[in-house]
């Protein structure tokens, strides 16, 4: 894969400026999204340190960048500014003047203080998208850390064994999921910028996303049934609230998961399982049914399970259209897609991966000659994406 100023194969977002101001893993997934869709990604890092993800290891790579760091900006170039130096400052100034979209996730006044803040940067771009990545709101100061946010937006309420602790997920989910939240808002804003359908004022410009808004959003079915009843969630370790059976169980040599969730694939399942009495029993028949019996359920499918390998009663539930699938290592899951040490997991079509990660200022003399131009210069081998 070459650099696209190489490549004769167009993307989405070829020619759309991205001036990304932000560190750590919301703002750096959302601008990642960006550029794998085909954008010119800036991203600016204090001198000397960087986003401070750089240093998140080990593990790090051959030449000392974090694994985390390499998780989250590929397809970027990168540019070392001090924004309180005159000089630096601007040529965050001129870069702003012909972005299309900044991303920011600064803590309220950092900008501002500076003369650099979406209002003055709005009325010298009259075509700048602003996107603001907090953790608790515009108004807040508190630091978005995914953990913090985990526990104040009801996962970890949710997540862990029924009698056991409050439990994280295992990926920072929070962080990721408002990363996808501001890629697809900056989207539908320039969108609708291209229709004409902005207008000249900068407030329609200005969008916001918070990690904690974004979390307690994903809660979805479990948020909602908790509106409905009024009554609080628990937690279901690997079970469903909503559906049975929907969990994990042992097979004679590894863990499986089988997961019905419809009333025909319940009656595949027993079938498949030769579980005919319960497959005949109509008290079992709806859903409804069958989570007001699902002790008597799982204890059968528990015991029925356990007697055979789970590769067998993978093909076999397979075979009849039941949902289920074997509990992977992550080395195993990354075996069945396409990844990187360097670039991470590919991107889903029509993304592409055109450059790695960079290093910290690796493009800033070539930025600060060229300008965006420096987008559409060749790069060297070791600069492209193979």
């Amino acid at each position: 894969m070459h650099h696209q100023g190489d490549s004769k194969e167009p993307t989405l977002l070829s020619g759309v400026k991205v001036l990304d101001l932000t560190r750590v893993l919301a703002g750096p997934v959302c601008t990642m999204v960006l550029g794998d869709l085909g954008a010119d990604v800036l991203k600016v890092e204090r001198p000397g340190t960087g986003d401070e993800s750089r240093t998140w290891g080990p593990p790090f790579d051959s030449r000392g960048v974090a694994a985390y760091f390499l998780s989250a900006n590929r397809n970027k170039f990168s540019i070392a500014l001090d924004l309180d130096d005159a000089r630096d400052k601007s040529q965050l100034l001129r870069l702003a003047q012909e972005a299309d979209i900044v991303v920011e996730n600064f803590r309220p006044g950092t900008l501002e203080r500076r003369g650099l803040g979406a209002e003055a940067l709005l009325a010298l771009n009259a075509r700048l998208i602003w996107c603001t990545i907090s953790g608790f709101g515009a108004t807040s100061a508190r630091p978005g850390y995914d953990f913090v946010v985990q526990a104040e937006a009801g996962w970890m309420s949710i997540t862990g064994q029924p009698d056991g602790e409050p439990m994280k997920v295992g990926v920072a989910l929070a962080d990721v999921i408002a990363g996808k939240d501001a890629a697809a808002t900056v989207l539908a804003v320039l969108a609708a910028r291209e229709r004409g359908a902005l207008g000249a004022a900068g407030g329609a410009r200005r969008v916001h996303v918070s990690l904690a808004h974004s979390a307690v959003a994903a809660l979805v079915n479990v948020a909602q049934n908790v509106l409905v009843t009024g009554l609080d969630a628990g937690r279901w370790g690997n079970a469903h609230a909503n559906l049975c059976p929907y969990e994990l169980f042992q097979a004679s040599d590894r863990p499986m998961v089988v997961a019905v969730g419809s009333d025909a694939q319940w009656l595949a399942c027993a079938r498949a399982l030769r579980l005919d009495d319960l497959a005949s029993d109509v008290s079992l028949l709806t859903n409804a049914g069958r989570l007001a019996q699902r002790v008597r359920i799982v204890e059968r499918l528990r015991a029925q399970l356990a007697t055979n390998t789970a590769a067998h009663w993978r093909a076999t539930l397979q075979d009849a259209g039941v949902p289920c699938g074997l509990v992977q290592s992550v080395h195993a899951a990354l075996d069945d897609v396409g990844a990187s040490p360097r670039t991470g997991v590919d991107p889903q079509s029509p993304g592409r991966i055109r450059f790695p990660p960079p290093l910290l200022d690796e493009h800033g003399p070539l930025v600060r000659e060229l300008g965006w131009h420096a987008f559409r210069r060749p790069l060297a081998a070791s600069q492209t994406a193979r």
